[in-house]
């Protein structure tokens, strides 16, 4: 039987507990609803699966190249620009450089077929020409994130006349490198068999397998902490971050399965064999300035995996950042908004 000091222990622990959640529950009144996206932006094309963004700055040049950001499939880009304190965008704009955001739409369900190649090849052409259009005679810059990271490193490679220069912030290259978690859960399914039926990935079975890759830590250990932040601003961005979390959209099936099969299961990037609107995407196409940038601690697009890029481009202008802790963290941390973003910003708009 447990002593009574280990019992009275466990009491004066649950009332401690008891006291700091009636505290958060009163903190969380006074945040009240949080919302996402605090820069203001400019509709620029509504098109067929996506949106074309541009967030106007007051310092902006007009001797500066655009950038166009192109973020994953698998979450909403709103986590870019998450409050005025933690913008990966506003620290671009900021800096006087004219910025672009492609957001996808959700699928509909006749939006089965819509693939890679259409993201790529199609969607972000479009984006592109309407910045050529807006911005005569200058060159764009990628800024590529996560899955967008990949998209961006295609479309470079497929264009890269068009490209100026060209960032990508833990980005997948090399699918087998550093014993990826994903690649080992992607492996040896049948994603064709997946989305026989309804030709659509839903949100809710793409979340509940990345918050299954560290359960305890997306569950227990975040809602553990939750009680003892003595600050509104702090609750405020977890709450944002826990919106943007489950508020994920859907994938077309033919997308999904292109990008598990032919990235994941076979690692066509690195091996020169995968193709788009039948050209072979080849990274040996990649010349021109590139930053690579990954996490130390990333649990989904381990090191080697993003260091692949600079084994296979052929930029004699390549570089690589590595930012300390995860996944999100390069977007969110106040490290990264201090020092490694404005870095960022600040080669961009260097001569290339």
């Amino acid at each position: 039987m447990p002593s009574s000091a280990s019992t009275a222990d466990a009491h004066n622990e649950l009332k401690a507990a008891r006291r700091k959640l009636l505290r958060l529950i009163a903190r969380t009144r006074r945040v009240g609803s949080v919302t996402l996206g605090a820069t203001p932006r400019e509709l620029i094309l509504d098109n067929q699966g996506f949106r074309l963004y541009y967030y106007p700055g007051c310092a902006e040049a007009a001797a500066q190249r655009p950038l166009l950001i192109v973020y994953s499939l698998i979450n909403r880009p709103s986590i870019l620009d998450l409050s005025a304190k933690r913008s990966l965008i506003r620290a671009f704009r900021d800096r006087g450089r004219p910025t672009y955001l492609i957001e996808w739409k959700d699928p509909r369900p006749h939006d089965r077929f819509v693939s890679l190649d259409d993201y790529i090849c199609d969607y972000i052409d479009r984006c592109a020409d309407v910045l050529a259009e807006r911005h005569p005679g200058r060159e764009l810059d990628l800024l590529g994130v996560c899955q967008g990271g990949t998209f961006a490193v295609c479309y470079a490679a497929l264009n890269p006349e068009r490209i100026g220069k060209l960032i990508t912030l833990v980005t997948p290259v090399d699918f087998h490198a550093g014993a990826s978690t994903l690649y080992r859960l992607a492996r040896d399914v049948d994603f064709e068999r997946l989305t026989r039926v309804n030709g659509i990935i839903s949100a809710d079975t793409l979340n509940s397998v990345y918050v299954g890759l560290k359960p305890y830590q997306l569950f227990a250990q975040r809602y553990v902490a939750m009680l003892d932040m003595n600050d509104d601003e702090a609750l405020a961005d977890f709450l944002r971050m826990e919106r943007w979390m489950y508020d994920s959209p859907d994938q077309t099936g033919a997308a999904f399965c292109q990008f598990a099969r032919e990235l994941y299961q076979e690692n066509r990037l690195v091996r020169g064999s995968f193709e788009l609107q039948g050209q072979r995407v080849d990274l040996a196409r990649l010349t021109m300035p590139i930053r690579n940038v990954y996490a130390a601690t990333d649990h989904l697009i381990p090191a080697p995996s993003a260091q692949a890029l600079g084994s296979h481009c052929a930029s004699k202008d390549y570089d690589e950042l590595v930012a300390s802790g995860g996944h999100l963290g390069v977007f969110v941390s106040g490290a990264s908004h201090k020092r490694l973003l404005p870095a960022l910003a600040d080669w961009l708009n260097q001569p290339i």
